[in-house]
């Protein structure tokens, strides 16, 4: 039987999650799943099994986003700051993501998960990786811009979290994503990771659509924003061209038109070519570090 569709909604959470589509929904949660260690000590059970019973919750919480029509899930498992903890604990939970995971790979669901990682690590790789790129000759400097960091990111694939919650009272992001939220509804509840429930759950998106015009004000000017600086960098780059070729500062607006056609046509397949090179250079490392049996 399916591990995340075991069990089905109440009535009154079917009632519920019906009247909450009415409104704006989040396509993309991120979860700070914070709290087994103070579950487990609540209970008075060792702290393996606490982590047991938050990857359990986790299913759980898979199952309710199901009903509710969220798209897609990022979880933040293991930080690489978590390998500080003892080796028995860190033993415990790499064996028991390994068991937890390879279940709910079989599901094929819709669920990220963050391992061993930190936003912070991600982002100087995305800066080394661009980096890399102009070396390479892959790219202009110039061509180095918030746009192109998004595609180098881990993330590049999914959408930035509409909606980001961290459990067990804990108001701070633990370097999480830190890029991909700075338009996101950031709730924080005081609930422990296994203890969450599907009215939690609720609470948390009924304050994402109180402030869903907002956030969606803030993030459609901050791409309106970025637009406009790439369009004035191109716009620089055509006004330099024109100039070495002799034309008065405005230049004929054909050619003007021209040389910005151009100029964003190459920057496009610079870009393509550099990010098709960077999933090989990816793959290359990763076959390294996970090499296949014969």
């Amino acid at each position: 039987m399916s591990w995340i569709r075991e069990g089905e909604l109440t009535i009154i959470e079917r009632f519920c999650a019906n009247i909450i589509k009415a409104g704006p929904m989040p396509q993309h949660v991120a979860f700070i799943m914070d709290g087994n260690r103070r579950y487990a000590q609540k209970c008075h059970v060792e702290r393996q099994q606490g982590h047991s019973q938050g990857f359990d919750k986790l299913a759980q919480t898979l199952r309710w986003c199901l009903n509710l029509g969220i798209r897609e899930v990022t979880v933040y498992a293991f930080s690489i700051e978590n390998f500080k903890r003892s080796k028995e604990e860190v033993d415990g939970l790499m064996d028991l993501a390994r068991q937890k995971f390879s279940r709910l790979l079989e599901e094929q669901c819709f669920l990220n998960v963050c391992f061993a990682y930190t936003s912070r690590h991600e982002i100087s790789n995305a800066v080394r990786e661009m980096a890399w790129g102009v070396e390479q000759g892959l790219l202009e400097p110039s061509d180095v811009s918030e746009s192109l960091l998004d595609k180098c990111l881990y993330t590049n694939n999914s959408p930035d979290p509409d909606l980001l919650i961290r459990t067990s009272g804990e108001v701070r992001l633990s370097d999480f994503l830190l890029w991909q939220t700075s338009h996101s509804c950031l709730v924080f509840q005081s609930v422990l990771w296994p203890e969450y429930s599907f009215w939690n759950l609720c609470e948390a998106i009924l304050r994402f659509q109180m402030n869903y015009s907002a956030l969606q004000k803030a993030r459609d000017s901050y791409l309106e924003e970025r637009r406009q600086q790439e369009m004035e960098r191109d716009q620089a780059y055509v006004t330099m061209k024109l100039q070495q070729e002799g034309f008065v500062s405005h230049g004929d607006s054909r050619r003007r038109q021209t040389l910005l056609q151009k100029c964003t046509a190459m920057r496009e397949e610079r870009i393509q070519g550099f990010l098709q090179a960077l999933k090989h250079k990816r793959a290359d490392f990763l076959e390294r570090l996970c090499p296949v049996s014969a």
